[in-house]
C-alpha cells in the first residue's frame, strides 16, 4: 500500500474524534513524516508507513487523541534528532511522556534470556505505572513489526516470534486485549514453528467448507429459536485461533477432539437476557456435562465476561458457543481499551490506569523485587512463578475475582485484598470449611478472611508460608514500621532521662532554633529521625545534648581509646595499631579497601576518613591521625561513577545489565545531564578498589560510552 493510501485509510478511521483532535494528529503526522523524510524500513517501503499502520491498529479500539499522536510520534526520539522537549513544545506533556516512554521501552535489548528479564520487567513496570497507554502503543508497534517480520533474517525472526510470544502476548492477554493477543500469538507460531503452524492452517483450510456450512446452519436454527422467544440479538462464527489450537494439540488432544473448532458467539443487550438466551439454547440443545462456565457473574481478572457451554447440535456435532453483551464483547476484545469506545467516559484514560492497578498485580508487584535487591536469580525464578505460570482464580464470598500464582495460600490472599486485612487476619474460611493459613488454594476457590481489629498484626512466620513477595514484603514492611516505632519511643525515653540527669530544661532543649541546629549538625530530618537515631544506638543522647567544651573532651576520648585498645579488633579500618576506634566514611571522597588513606578527628562522629589525595583534609593538621585499611576487610562501601557518552539515547537498562553482570548491584542510576550527550551517575556498592574499576572498564565497552570514572567532590 503507498503511503498515500494508507494515509487516507487512517484519516477514514479517525471521524470518530473532533475537529480538533484531528487537527492535532494531522500536525503529528506530518511532523513525523519530516522528521523519517529519507528513512526506508527493510521492507523498502517509506519508514512514515510503519508509525501510520501503528496509529491504524490502534483506531480499531477507539485510541484517543493523544496516543493516536505519540503513536505516529514514538519513533522520533530514538530514530532522528528530535527530544522529548520538542514533542513537548509542539503536542504537550502527555504526547510527550507518552513517546518517551515507549522509546525507553524500546531503547531495551529485549531478550527471553534469563540475565535480560531482570531489566526488561523492571522497564516495562517503570513505564506502565506512567501511563499504561505507553503499553498499548508498544503492544501495537510490536504487531505491525510482527505483520512485517517476513523480511528479517531468520535468526531474527525466531527470536522476535519468542520475545513477544513469552513477554509481550501475556501483556496483551493481562490487559485483556485479545484480538491483539491472538494475533500476536499466531504469527509468532508461524515463525517460531513453521512446520507445526501450516499443518494447523492446512487441516483447518481441508474441512472449513464443511464447518462454515454446519455453522451456517446451526446459526438459522439459533437465530430462529431467539427470535420466536423475542430476543434482540447477533450471531456470528467465531473462528479459533491458531496458537489456540496448537496449545490444545500440545496437551494431548486430537485435531477431531477440539470442541470449539465449531463455535458461535450470541450477542445480545443485557446480561439479563444472557441467561434468558443461554436457557432457551439449553432447552432445545443438550449441553454437554461440565463444559458450562459462568464469566459472567465471576469475570476473569483481566475484564473478560461471558457465558461458555458446549452443546450437541445439528447432526450430533458438538458446538461450543458464548453468550455475551455487546459491552462485553468490546470488552473481551479490546480490555482495557475498551474504555475509549465510550464517549461518555470523559475520563477514560484515568479509569484505564486505575483498572490497570487492579488488574496487573504481578507485573506491578515487580518493582518491589527490585526494591528488595534480591539477586539476579532469586528474581528471574520469582517472575517466572509469579507472572510467567498459569495462575489460579479465587473468589471473595462477593464474587470478586483475584488471580494468584500457583501455591498461594490464604495469607497471600489476604493481602492481595489490603495490607489492613492481612495484618489484622486470624484465620481463613475456603468454601465454606476453616483451613490452615498454610492450605495451598484452588482454582475456584471461595475465600474468606476472618479479622480480629484488636489483631497485634501478622506471625513473623508468615513470610515463610507466603508464595507471593507482595505479601512477604508487606509483612516485612509491618515489622520494619513496629521496630521504628519502639526505637522512636525508646529513644524519646533515653533522650529526656539524660536531659534530667544533666538538669537541663525540657523547653530550652525543645526550642526550635536549637532543635534545627541539631537536625542540621547531624543531618537529621525532624524530631522522628532524632529519636529514631538514638533509640537504635546511632547517636548516645549524651552526643546529642554535649556542652561546648567537649569537642576537647571527644578529642581526648578518642586518643585514649588509639593509645589503649591493641587487640581484639574486628573493623574494616585500623586507627594507629589498633581496631574498633570509631570512624566514619567521608562522603566528600568515598574510598575504598584498596585505596590510600588518612583519618581526620572530627567533632561528632568520630574519625573521618579519607582518601589520601582528598583536598578536604590536610595531612599537617593537627586533628589528623594514622588510619589503615584491616586486611581483612567485610563490609561494601558505597561509590559513584560518572558515565558520560557520546549520545542522547538512554542506556540507563544497559548500565544496570552491565552493574548485574558484574555481580554489583546498582543503588541508584540518574541521568544528570541530559543534553545532546547524556550523563550518568551510579550509585553502586563494591567490595573494594579493584571491583569499582574493573565495572568502570565493562562500562566503558558499552556503545555511547566515552568515559566512566570514580569520582570525588
Amino acid at each position: 500500500m503507498e503511503k498515500n493510501d494508507i494515509y487516507e485509510e487512517f484519516k477514514e478511521k479517525i471521524s470518530y474524534l473532533s475537529k480538533d483532535e484531528i487537527k492535532k494528529i494531522e500536525k503529528a503526522y506530518e511532523y513525523a513524516k519530516n522528521m523519517h523524510f529519507g528513512q526506508k524500513r527493510v521492507t523498502g517501503e517509506d519508514y512514515i508507513i510503519h508509525p501510520v499502520s501503528v496509529a491504524i491498529i490502534l483506531t480499531d479500539i477507539k485510541a484517543d487523541c493523544d496516543t493516536l499522536c505519540a503513536a505516529l510520534l514514538h519513533d522520533v526520539i530514538e530514530d532522528t534528532d528530535t527530544t522529548k522537549e520538542d514533542i513537548l513544545r509542539l503536542f504537550g506533556k502527555t504526547v510527550a511522556n507518552l513517546v518517551d516512554g515507549v522509546s525507553k521501552i524500546n531503547n531495551i535489548k529485549i531478550s527471553t534470556e534469563n540475565e535480560y528479564l531482570t531489566s526488561y520487567y523492571k522497564k516495562i513496570i517503570v513505564g506502565m505505572s506512567e501511563d499504561v497507554r505507553v503499553i498499548i502503543i508498544k503492544l501495537a508497534d510490536r504487531l505491525h513489526n510482527m505483520r512485517t517480520l517476513y523480511v528479517m533474517p531468520k535468526e531474527t525472526q525466531k527470536r522476535k516470534a519468542k520475545e513477544t510470544l513469552e513477554i509481550l502476548s501475556p501483556i496483551a492477554h493481562r490487559l485483556g486485549m485479545n484480538k491483539i493477543k491472538s494475533e500476536l500469538e499466531d504469527l509468532s507460531l508461524r515463525y517460531l514453528k513453521p512446520d507445526v503452524y501450516f499443518d494447523i492452517a492446512e487441516k483447518l483450510n481441508k474441512n472449513k467448507t464443511e464447518r462454515e456450512e454446519l455453522v451456517k446452519i446451526m446459526m438459522k436454527e439459533v437465530r430462529e429459536l431467539l427470535d420466536k422467544n423475542g430476543i434482540k440479538h447477533d450471531i456470528k462464527g467465531r473462528a479459533k485461533s491458531i496458537y489456540s489450537i496448537y496449545n490444545k494439540l500440545d496437551k494431548g488432544k486430537s485435531f477431531s477432539n477440539i470442541y470449539d473448532l465449531l463455535a458461535m458467539r450470541i450477542l445480545v443487550n443485557t446480561k439479563e437476557e444472557c441467561y434468558q438466551t443461554l436457557g432457551f439454547i439449553h432447552s432445545k440443545y443438550k449441553p454437554v456435562p461440565k463444559r458450562f462456565k459462568d464469566y459472567i457473574a465471576m469475570p476473569k481478572t483481566n475484564l473478560y465476561q461471558s457465558l461458555h457451554t458446549t452443546i450437541f447440535g445439528i447432526d450430533g456435532h458438538l458446538f461450543e458457543i458464548q453468550i455475551r453483551t455487546y459491552a462485553m464483547d468490546e470488552t473481551a476484545e479490546n480490555g482495557i481499551a475498551s474504555h475509549w469506545a465510550y464517549k461518555e467516559n470523559k475520563n477514560a484514560s484515568t479509569e484505564m490506569q486505575n483498572i490497570t492497578e487492579k488488574k496487573l498485580q504481578f507485573y506491578k508487584s515487580i518493582i518491589e523485587l527490585y526494591n528488595d535487591k534480591m539477586t539476579n536469580e532469586e528474581f528471574i525464578d520469582t517472575v517466572k512463578q509469579e507472572v510467567l505460570n498459569n495462575n489460579i482464580y479465587v473468589y471473595t464470598p462477593l464474587g470478586d475475582v483475584f488471580e494468584l500464582p500457583n501455591g498461594a495460600t490464604p495469607i497471600d490472599f489476604a493481602y492481595r485484598v489490603h495490607s489492613k486485612v492481612g495484618d489484622s487476619m486470624t484465620g481463613a474460611i475456603v468454601n465454606d470449611n476453616i483451613v490452615p493459613l498454610s492450605y495451598e488454594l484452588k482454582n475456584g476457590d471461595i475465600v474468606k478472611i476472618i479479622t480480629n481489629k484488636n489483631s497485634t498484626g501478622p506471625n513473623y512466620e508468615w513470610i515463610n508460608i507466603a508464595k507471593t513477595v507482595s505479601a512477604k514484603n508487606k509483612i516485612k514492611s509491618f515489622f520494619n514500621k513496629q521496630n521504628k516505632e519502639e526505637y522512636i519511643l525508646l529513644g524519646k525515653t533515653s533522650l529526656e532521662k539524660e536531659l534530667k540527669k544533666n538538669k537541663i530544661s525540657l523547653n530550652d532543649f525543645y526550642e526550635k532554633s536549637n532543635l534545627d541546629s541539631i537536625f542540621t549538625e547531624f543531618k537529621l530530618k525532624d524530631i522522628d529521625d532524632l529519636y529514631l537515631n538514638i533509640g537504635n544506638n546511632k547517636f548516645s543522647p549524651k552526643t546529642i545534648i554535649r556542652k561546648e567544651n567537649e569537642d576537647t573532651k571527644i578529642e581526648k576520648e578518642i586518643a585514649r581509646e588509639i593509645k589503649e585498645k591493641n587487640e581484639g579488633y574486628t573493623s574494616d579500618i585500623l586507627v594507629g595499631d589498633s581496631g574498633d576506634i570509631k570512624t566514619h566514611i567521608a562522603s566528600c571522597c568515598k574510598p575504598l579497601p584498596g585505596d590510600e588513606i588518612c583519618g581526620y578527628i572530627t567533632r561528632n562522629t568520630g574519625i573521618s576518613i579519607h582518601r589520601a589525595i582528598c583536598p578536604n583534609v590536610s595531612l599537617s593538621d593537627e586533628k589528623s591521625v594514622d588510619v589503615k585499611w584491616n586486611n581483612d576487610t567485610k563490609n561494601k562501601y558505597e561509590t559513584e561513577v560518572i558515565v558520560y557518552t557520546n549520545s542522547n539515547k538512554n542506556i540507563i537498562l544497559d548500565l544496570i545489565q552491565s552493574t548485574i553482570n558484574n555481580g554489583l548491584q546498582a543503588d541508584n542510576i540518574n541521568i544528570i545531564n541530559k543534553g545532546n550527550k547524556n550523563v550518568y551517575s551510579v550509585i553502586v556498592r563494591v567490595s573494594n578498589k579493584e571491583e569499582v574499576e574493573h565495572l568502570e572498564k565493562e562500562y566503558k565497552k558499552l556503545k555511547d560510552v566515552t568515559i566512566a570514572e570514580r569520582i570525588m567532590k
